[in-house]
């Protein structure tokens, strides 16, 4: 399996609810170093896994959706706990998205998998690993 990782960073204010949260059960800021990790079995036409370049300017696309943001205010994030994990997967399903609609170009359409990981700092992350349906696999999305 061969991969490509690109990286960008989050600012991001937010809170918990649920006592297991503690203190962060206030509102708090979180930067998050983030890495998308793009999969396949096979190199595509051009010896690569994905465009690097669009790879990189498609997660700083869907990051500045999140960037700067109070958490708490997003509609999409009603009545959920914007957690690491929640956000990983958040990021790596647009992410998706962008692959099936062709944003990081037709050979992105051979991408097989992709995790994101957020790094909260350098002692502790969470990732969210998800599979990418290949071109005409019924992907109604």
């Amino acid at each position: 399996m061969f991969s490509v990782t690109v990286r960008d960073h989050i600012m991001i204010a937010h809170s918990f609810r649920g006592d297991v949260f503690g203190p962060a059960q206030r509102l708090h800021g979180a930067t998050f170093v983030v890495d998308a990790t793009f999969r396949r079995p096979d190199l595509d036409a051009d010896g690569i896994v994905v465009d690097i370049g669009l790879a990189t300017d498609q997660l700083k696309a869907v990051l500045a959706e999140l960037n700067y943001r109070n958490l708490d205010d997003e509609p999409a994030f009603a009545g959920t706990n914007t957690t690491t994990e929640v956000l990983a997967r958040t990021i790596a399903d647009r992410l998706a998205d962008r692959v099936r609609a062709g944003d990081l170009g037709p050979g992105a359409h051979g991408l097989t998998g992709l995790t994101v990981t957020l790094h909260e700092s350098h002692v502790a992350w969470a990732s969210y690993e998800r599979s990418l349906p290949a071109a005409g696999a019924g992907d109604t999305a």
